[in-house]
């Protein structure tokens, strides 16, 4: 119970500031998180991590709804539910932990920054501009002042303050969360005070449910809405996966099955689509909570979405005092806590491959798109992985021949040989010395691909040609060593396996 109820205040102005970043009303987000606790709540998977709307989603929600509307936004999501669900049927769960964490940390970081950038604005109560370029231009008048609405910043400055200090506090911490104090004394300041600040715009809860229409199912055919479906199917899958792994490290409890808790965030998103409401994703920030507040079976996950029905129900009028700024401050907050600082210098210093990939993801997301950026960051991924993976070494050793003739040069090549690394691999061979006999050991390889097996081939052809031209030449000048085992010859040995 009393775990519940930390996870419900928590929740609470999370599903609020993750709907108005999302541009849809307040209610639909909590009715995602209703769902998240009852639907996904109830299903096997895992038992102590919080299904919600998050962060994460917000900037691909927002530009959905901006691209195609609010009516749409229940099949896009439902049709992602279903994907979700028919991966984990597939048993494909515990394949999204074999994406690389770099590009989920980017992809994270992108998200992360692309939030901070706009919620500047909504903290400042001032119209953001359309595209990010524009956003990112527009951040030197921001910070003049330009249009700027005073009192809102005051209310989101205090509550970013809040935001801060108040985890410091830990004994308070664990009993009352950070942002219900924010967002608690944002609101009360703004009532007493009378500050001219926006506050949440409320309707009721089941004025606020939109099932897909004919014409919004009709739009399943467009090129650019799949790829939304398959875009949210796969970062929402990702992230539950990659919070459920995080959690399984937080208790001693039951360990998490991936295919079983794809299901059940696929069904939620289902349900979350029917209903027209936001999409959702197991969060770590709820999750942790859960732990941390003691919690050891499923019972306080679906508690807390009980909660948050019967707050809705009962008292819907309290988030029409609660200030906008204040929300903002606190996705401001949880979109820089996606940004892994402290974790870049370290990650550069280890494997600066993982932290290019980190990188360029993030900024693509912030260049274009979160879909395109989490794409380019799979590809240059994968390319790394290739490229690590495909070492070859060249060894040249110099030895007497068995029969007491010319010296030997025996070169070994061993590790993996592909085409990304035959340019070294061609350099190394162009360069030894043409008058010796060569003896190419290539029993140190591992995989040999056409490309690389093609070349050796040409190169050892190519020598021999160029050998039996220099023995014909002399043959011809009446010189020694037609037929011998001359200098320049070559043999290769080639794997015994």
């Amino acid at each position: 119970m009393a775990a519940s109820l930390v996870v419900f205040l928590v929740a609470l102005p999370l599903c609020v500031g993750v709907a108005v970043a999302s541009g849809v009303p307040a209610e639909l987000g909590l009715i995602t998180g209703i769902v998240g606790g009852l639907v996904a709540g109830l299903l096997p998977g895992s038992s102590l991590q919080v299904s919600g709307p998050a962060a994460g989603l917000t900037v691909l929600v927002y530009e959905a709804v901006h691209s195609y509307g609010v009516g749409t936004l229940g099949v896009l999501v439902l049709a992602a539910g279903l994907v979700q669900a028919g991966l984990g049927v597939l048993r494909l769960g515990r394949w999204f932990r074999a994406v690389s964490v770099a590009v989920v940390q980017g992809m994270l970081a992108g998200i992360g920054l692309v939030l901070v950038v706009g919620q500047l604005y909504v903290l400042a109560d001032v119209t953001a501009p359309g595209t990010m370029g524009q956003k990112l231009g527009g951040l030197p008048r921001l910070a003049l002042g330009t249009g700027v609405t005073g009192s809102a910043v005051a209310v989101g400055a205090g509550a970013l303050l809040v935001l801060t200090l108040w985890p410091k506090w830990r004994r308070a911490a664990r009993l009352v969360p950070a942002p219900l104090v924010a967002v608690g004394l944002a609101a009360g300041a703004a009532w007493l005070l009378d500050l001219p600040v926006r506050r949440v715009a409320v309707s009721g809860l089941l004025d606020a449910v939109r099932p897909p229409g004919p014409g919004d199912w009709a739009r399943l055919t467009e090129v650019g809405v799949v790829g939304t479906v398959v875009a949210f199917a796969l970062i929402a899958s990702a992230e539950s996966l990659f919070s459920a792994a995080a959690v399984d490290r937080l208790h001693d409890g039951r360990r998490t099955d991936y295919d079983k808790e794809l299901i059940a965030q696929g069904a939620g998103n289902a349900v979350c689509g029917l209903l027209g409401a936001l999409p959702m994703t197991a969060v770590i920030v709820r999750s942790a909570a859960n732990v941390r507040a003691g919690a050891k079976t499923k019972a306080s996950r679906v508690l807390h979405g009980v909660w948050l029905l019967l707050f809705t129900a009962v008292l819907p009028g309290v988030l029409g005092v609660i200030p906008v700024a204040a929300l903002a401050a606190v996705l401001l907050h949880a979109g820089l806590k996606l940004v892994p600082v402290r974790a870049l210098v370290p990650l550069w210093r280890e494997h600066r491959g993982e932290a290019v990939v980190l990188a360029v993801t993030a900024g693509t997301i912030v260049a274009t798109s979160l879909f395109e950026g989490v794409l380019v960051g799979l590809l240059l991924a994968v390319a790394k992985t290739a490229w690590d993976i495909s070492h070859v070494h060249i060894e040249t050793q110099e030895q007497a021949h068995e029969q007491g003739g010319d010296a030997v040069l025996r070169v070994r090549v061993a590790g993996h040989a592909t085409f990304l690394r035959l340019p070294k691999l061609l350099d190394a061979l162009d360069g030894l010395p043409h008058d010796r006999v060569v003896v190419l050991d290539l029993s140190g390889l591992h995989h040999t691909d056409h490309a690389c097996a093609a070349a050796l081939e040409g190169w050892a052809a190519e020598r021999e040609a160029r050998e039996a031209l220099r023995r014909a030449d002399r043959e011809r000048d009446g010189g020694e060593g037609g037929a011998g085992a001359g200098p320049g010859r070559i043999t290769t040995l080639r794997p015994t396996t």
